[in-house]
């Protein structure tokens, strides 16, 4: 199953949250904190404005990326977590 975003929106892969403290302490599936960084799988063709232009989404597939820790809607594709983000959702690229 493929899933193409509409319009602003992007398909992100989100990192796996790490599994130890730096201090080197296990940590429990329950007190892992949701990951805020995610690669870019694929995006819509960007937002549609008033005079019917569209506006070309500022990501590209492969980036890494930075959104608050509730942005988008969660969906399961091939058995991995993803999320459905807007494009203004994204606060950033990791460069």
């Amino acid at each position: 199953m493929a899933v193409k975003p509409l319009e602003d929106r992007i398909l992100v892969r989100p990192l796996e949250a790490k599994d130890m403290t730096a201090s080197g302490i296990y940590l429990p599936e329950s007190a892992k904190e949701k990951p805020m960084k995610g690669t870019v799988v694929a995006m819509g063709p960007g937002k549609l404005l008033d005079n019917g232009e569209r506006v070309i989404p500022s990501v590209k597939s492969g980036d890494t990326v930075v959104y608050s820790k509730y942005a988008g809607t969660e969906v399961e594709i091939k058995n991995e977590s993803h999320l459905i983000i807007r494009e203004s959702e994204l606060l950033g690229i990791v460069e």
